[in-house]
């Protein structure tokens, strides 16, 4: 039984702006295959749903069999070209593989843990470029930050990369890194602030009244 989920397509032979907002009209979205042992790029569409839940349940490095009418092809998402205000998927790359290869992948970065008191996370990078077999890419590489204290800095040398992982990256490549916390101004007490006011106004009513004497 295939370890990666199968998804239906059909060739394309009409290409343009034109050919492509009919192919989503009809709830399909445009892509093309290539590389591996393809000749030639391979022009398809495939169901908008189908592509969607593929994605949304196998990350963007997702790896599954493009069924062309019969003839298969073990293929992995490369890049996806998403509409701004719909949010769906435009278009697809896939890029074919087999087997036994490795290919370069973005991974995601998680950094979890609580830093130590007074101190504050922020994430310079979200991603690692890393070598991973092909039929084993990690969803995502998690790295604990657990009581990390200011003028930490995490660097991609840090991360622990999972079973047949290479990290590709530059090591020095800062993942993250703690700070002070940012403390929010306390904003003025509002009777102290209502007392100024009162004075201000006291003050230009006896101004007024000082000029109407002259």
């Amino acid at each position: 039984m295939a370890q990666y989920p199968t998804i239906a397509a059909k060739p394309r032979d009409e290409f343009g702006k034109g050919a492509a907002r009919r192919l989503r009209r009809a709830g399909f979205v445009p892509g093309v295959i290539y590389g591996g042992a393809l000749e030639d790029p391979i022009h398809f569409a495939v169901d908008i749903l189908e592509l969607h839940a593929l994605i949304r349940n196998n990350g963007a490095n997702a790896v599954f069999e493009l069924d062309l009418e019969g003839e298969p092809h073990l293929a992995m998402v490369k890049h996806v070209d998403q509409n701004v205000l719909t949010l769906n998927v435009d278009h697809v790359d896939l890029l074919a593989i087999k087997r036994g290869e490795k290919v370069e992948v973005e991974v995601p970065v998680v950094l979890e843990g609580e830093v130590a008191q007074g101190a504050q996370l922020v994430q310079d990078a979200d991603v690692v470029l890393v070598e991973a077999d092909v039929l084993s890419i990690p969803e995502e590489i998690i790295h604990s930050v657990e009581g990390a204290e200011i003028d930490t800095k995490i660097l991609a040398s840090d991360l622990q990369m999972p079973a047949n992982t290479t990290l590709i990256a530059d090591p020095e490549t800062v993942i993250g890194s703690v700070g002070h916390e940012e403390v929010a101004e306390e904003p003025e007490d509002a009777e102290e602030q209502a007392a100024e006011e009162i004075d201000e106004t006291d003050a230009s009513e006896v101004e007024a009244t000082e000029e109407d004497a002259t």
